[in-house]
């Protein structure tokens, strides 16, 4: 079955930079667009940056273009998420997502951003 675990998320200070790690199971992953997404309580998730099946396309929210980048390692079934220049406006709960069918999402990791 389709399995997505991130990783990486905890506290950190505004100005600093956390790498989410999201590692899949179940599926072609090197066929797969990946996508990393967030949530904030009361609020719809929203789209934060998707990767192509071998990395070579990438897209990203205005709002984290400049300061995040996706990337991927088809070797290792996981996708990443490097996140620089952080604000408290970054916190959320972060999950990665793929189209097998449908979509499956992650359990997701908590980042926050705060002094």
């Amino acid at each position: 079955q389709v399995q997505l675990v991130e990783s990486g998320g905890g506290l950190v200070q505004p100005g600093g930079s956390l790498r989410l790690s999201c590692a899949a199971s179940g599926f072609t992953f090197s066929g797969t667009v990946m996508y990393w997404a967030r949530q904030v309580p009361g609020k719809e998730r929203e789209f934060v940056a998707g990767i192509s099946n071998v990395g070579g396309n990438k897209s990203y929210a205005d709002s984290v273009k400049g300061r995040f980048t996706i990337s991927r390692d088809n070797a290792k079934n996981t996708v990443y998420l490097q996140m620089n220049n952080l604000n408290p406006e970054d916190t959320a709960v972060y999950y990665c997502s793929a189209d097998v069918g449908r979509t499956y999402w992650g359990q997701g990791t908590q980042v926050t951003v705060s002094s």
